[in-house]
């Protein structure tokens, strides 16, 4: 009877440990993982929510950018982490499609924990004028005629970008031939000069092109219209009902965090996304701002996993041993 009185006032304490941390957080330094190269709409999204939470925190909140290996290693860094509150990642939708693509991913999604969806922002089908289609609808038809006579570019076989060239494929019935390349930059270039067809493209990379006329936009990947370019009609509106693609940023701490600490990171997530300078930036680069709650984007991230599984298997995508994307 001693040894469970022990036990007990033993797990009283813990809980009350745990909550004193949570209620004191953060008492030092916090990291914001990015596991990619500076300068890309990762990197970029932590840049426009790091100093909000420094002042919402107190304490400084610096940005480490630990890219590579297809963002396996800023990725795995934070799930090796103390679950304390102090290492945080700034994810990419990437998290869900690396299990099914890549050969072997040190971690699992699982080894974290979600606290808010910060942006999401869509890709968008692109042509050179030589293809004589403006819509979704008159692609589909002209590639149902003309079977694995068209093809289309994206940046990075296992991207988020191949995936929903696979979807669409899969979804519309149009028998397209995807065109890998190592990086979005090579891919864009060949496209401009007609040597490929047609790109599935990030939006902003792509509308400066677009508006010079020397490409055309088919359609964007997200269900409604892109706050950027309101003029662009999505895939399925074109023709793909229920076609939606969108790659999200979402900051996510180690498994087993406290959750007051993951509501206390989540609440001043969502007062900097409520600045009207943040959200006008996001906005500016293709991205609408979201602030979701901890188990609304655990549920993106679910339906994410479910959803690239069935596309990988159904379009026979192999696992391979990816680079940097």
């Amino acid at each position: 009877m001693a040894l469970r009185n022990l036990a007990c006032m033993s797990g009283v304490l813990l809980s009350h440990f745990a909550l004193a941390q949570a209620q004191e957080y953060p008492v030092k330094l916090v990291r914001m993982v990015v596991a990619t190269s500076p300068g890309g709409g990762t990197d970029i999204a932590a840049l426009l929510i790091s100093p909000k939470l420094s002042e919402y925190f107190g304490r400084q909140v610096v940005i480490e950018n630990r890219g590579g290996a297809s963002t396996t290693i800023g990725g795995d860094y934070v799930a090796r982490s103390a679950p304390d509150g102090y290492t945080l990642l700034m994810g990419v939708s990437s998290l869900a499609i690396l299990p099914f693509v890549m050969a072997k991913v040190p971690y699992k999604p699982d080894d974290f924990a979600a606290i808010t969806q910060v942006a999401t922002s869509p890709n968008i089908i692109i042509s050179h004028p030589s293809v004589p289609v403006k819509t979704t609808k008159e692609l589909i038809a002209f590639a149902k005629t003309r079977p694995g006579q068209l093809n289309i570019a994206a940046g990075g076989a296992g991207s988020s970008q191949h995936l929903a060239i696979a979807l669409f494929v899969t979804m519309s019935g149009a028998k397209i031939t995807h065109v890998p390349y190592k990086g979005t930059g090579m891919a864009m270039i060949d496209v401009v000069a007609g040597h490929v067809h047609l790109m599935m493209a990030n939006i902003i990379q792509a509308l400066p092109i677009i508006r010079n006329g020397r490409l055309n936009a088919i359609g964007v990947t997200g269900l409604t219209r892109a706050t950027v370019a309101p003029n662009i009609p999505t895939i399925a509106e074109g023709g793909v009902p229920g076609y939606e693609v969108v790659q999200w940023y979402g900051l996510l701490a180690p498994a087993h965090t406290p959750r007051d600490i993951i509501n206390k990171v989540r609440a001043g997530t969502v007062r900097a996304l409520q600045e009207t300078a943040v959200k006008e930036r996001f906005n500016a680069d293709g991205a609408e701002t979201v602030g979701n709650t901890p188990d609304e984007f655990a549920a993106i991230i679910a339906a994410d996993l479910k959803k690239w599984a069935k596309v990988v298997k159904d379009a026979g995508i192999k696992p391979q041993q990816l680079g940097s994307f």
